[in-house]
């Protein structure tokens, strides 16, 4: 039902070498193990229109056996086809003048582009036990390489101040019940020595185009005549790690017609 949000699993460095797993959907190869959560609000919606919403997409990554993880290389989040994402009207930001950015600057120059905020965490594996560092994320509305593109600004400043700008590009699969395709290659972090291993992450925003009050992601609640509420695949997400482990997460919600 919710047809674009998005939900990035990529930071810059560093925390938390045997995090738990927070409660989720679970997925799990060879030691590997993902907790994929979100959702929506509000959850009661109308049936004959859509209206704007706000996602949250919370996601863990960790080892059963408490040793670092592996690297996250790809990523592919496929949303349901019943929800849309609308930015036009929505000012552009660019990857170059985000580059080496603190929070605050990002903002300053990219303000009227955001779309979302959230925080990471990370895991360093320069020593055994694990270098933990963690900081904020903010999400841009974008294009990248012709594409539009949910642009995500990584900083953190635990246990050192750095910064990872990821565009997710966006496409629309024309078959089956996932509408919106959000994508990455994951850059190495810290030379490869770092890893997720928490992302937490809203996206939503009203805004006016042309006099008229639109949201960047907007729903309708899809039930069938007669019934008060509808369950569906929300979202589906592919993880792929250095090392060759492959994961594939899919949230099923639900919502109610008002």
């Amino acid at each position: 039902m919710l047809r674009r949000l998005a939900i990035p699993m990529l930071l810059c460095a560093a925390g938390l070498a045997a995090a738990a797993v927070a409660d989720g959907e679970l997925s799990q190869s060879g030691n590997v193990r993902i907790s994929f959560d979100g959702g929506f609000s509000p959850n009661s919606l109308p049936r004959d229109r859509p209206v704007p919403v706000t996602v949250r997409i919370e996601g863990s990554i960790a080892t059963t056996d408490g040793s670092h993880p592996p690297p996250l290389k790809r990523l592919e989040i496929e949303l349901n086809r019943a929800g849309r994402l609308q930015s036009r009207g929505l000012p552009i930001c660019a990857t170059p003048i985000l580059q080496s950015t603190s929070t605050e600057t990002a903002l300053r120059r990219c303000r009227p582009a955001l779309v979302g905020r959230g925080s990471f965490r990370a895991d360093l594996s320069f020593e055994p036990s694990g270098v933990p560092a963690k900081g904020t994320i903010l999400a841009f509305n974008a294009r990248h390489q012709g594409k539009s593109a949910l642009l995500l600004h990584l900083y953190g400043t635990v246990p050192v101040r750095a910064t990872l700008v990821l565009p997710l590009t966006i496409s629309h699969p024309k078959n089956g019940q996932f509408g919106t395709l959000l994508a990455a290659d994951v850059p190495k972090l810290a030379g490869g020595f770092g890893s997720i291993t928490k992302i937490e992450l809203k996206i939503g925003r009203e805004y006016g185009y042309r006099g008229i009050r639109r949201g960047y992601v907007s729903a309708s609640c899809a039930a069938p005549s007669g019934f008060t509420g509808a369950s569906f695949a929300f979202a589906r997400g592919d993880f792929a790690f250095a090392g060759g482990q492959t994961l594939r997460t899919t949230l099923t919600r639900d919502c109610r017609v008002r």
